[in-house]
């Protein structure tokens, strides 16, 4: 590999890992990303990343989407290299951004999908009749309640929750921090776990055999085998418990903005895939409410 292409990588995800704490599953990304990137430079010959130009970039582009690569995953790649040479070019190495002007294919937006209130009451009905249990139910019920990430709920300490005003101090992407509301059947959940565990107030919330940090492999692994167990046979992740307390939050309360806060989005644009009331549900909603819209009895 050439070392001058290889070096300015590293240094970049050195800085990625180091300054923006990026997690280490989207250092793997941008890893894997950039390794495609410096595979095609060499490939062209190149020996330093300002000989790089805009139209070998978007061939390149152009060959992997013909290769059958989703447009989401080029656009994580496009996203990747905009980020790297906007680096390379604060620290004086670059002079223009070549990937700033390359075009991926549209990403067709997928509405998530969610389980519905009878089916989240289901999954989370499951006997409480062990040690086990006592520390799924806590995990499921709080999942659901303030959606969370998997990677937000395995770092939680106890510290973090203020069982009497019901709040949760949670750390989100790239380290930021917000206050979540947690709901009464989470916090009895988590009552019951913190009598089992009796631990301090340093200790993580949930934990693997022999007291071990869960994973989040360790957290879909348990919430797949409580799904089966309820008899839910579709996918279920944490990720979809997540997109269903955002659903059932926005259709009872219309109220984006508050659900963007709860979620910890960036962008209110990412939180407005959850708008996706039937139609039906929406026109009963807005006869019923709005002052122009009642129907006279004649």
């Amino acid at each position: 590999m050439n070392a001058p292409l290889a070096s300015a990588i590293d240094r970049y995800l050195g800085y990625l890992r180091v300054e923006r704490r990026y997690s280490p599953s989207t250092l793997d990304n941008y890893a894997r990303a950039l390794g495609k990137l410096c595979a095609r430079a060499e490939q062209l010959g190149l020996s330093r990343w300002a000989e790089m130009r805009t139209a070998q970039l978007q061939s390149l582009v152009a060959e992997q989407h013909r290769a059958g690569l989703a447009p989401a995953s080029l656009g994580l790649f496009l996203s990747s290299c905009r980020s790297f040479f906007r680096f390379l070019a604060r620290d004086g190495e670059v002079s223009v951004n070549p990937a700033v002007g390359v075009r991926s294919p549209k990403i067709p937006r997928k509405l998530p999908k969610v389980l519905d209130a009878d089916e989240m009451n289901v999954l989370l009905e499951f006997p409480v009749d062990d040690a086990e249990a006592v520390h799924d139910r806590a995990m499921l019920e709080l999942l659901y309640s303030s959606g969370l990430r998997v990677a937000e709920i395995v770092s939680l300490r106890w510290r973090d929750l203020d069982p009497g005003e019901g709040m949760l101090r949670v750390t989100g992407k790239g380290s930021k921090t917000r206050i979540v509301p947690v709901g009464r059947q989470a916090l009895s959940a988590l009552t019951a776990l913190r009598e089992q565990q009796r631990a301090g107030d340093d200790a993580l919330i949930l934990r693997g055999r022999g007291g071990r940090p869960l994973s989040t492999n360790g957290v879909r692994t348990r919430l797949k085998r409580r799904a089966r167990e309820q008899g839910i046979w579709q996918r279920v992740y944490p990720h979809l418990l997540r997109h269903s307390c955002a659903s059932h939050l926005l259709e009872s309360s219309g109220d984006l903005r508050a659900v963007q806060e709860l979620l910890g989005h960036a962008d209110i644009g990412t939180t407005q895939i959850y708008t996706h009331l039937d139609f039906q549900h929406l026109a009963k909603v807005y006869d019923a409410a709005h002052p122009r819209a009642k129907r006279r009895n004649d």
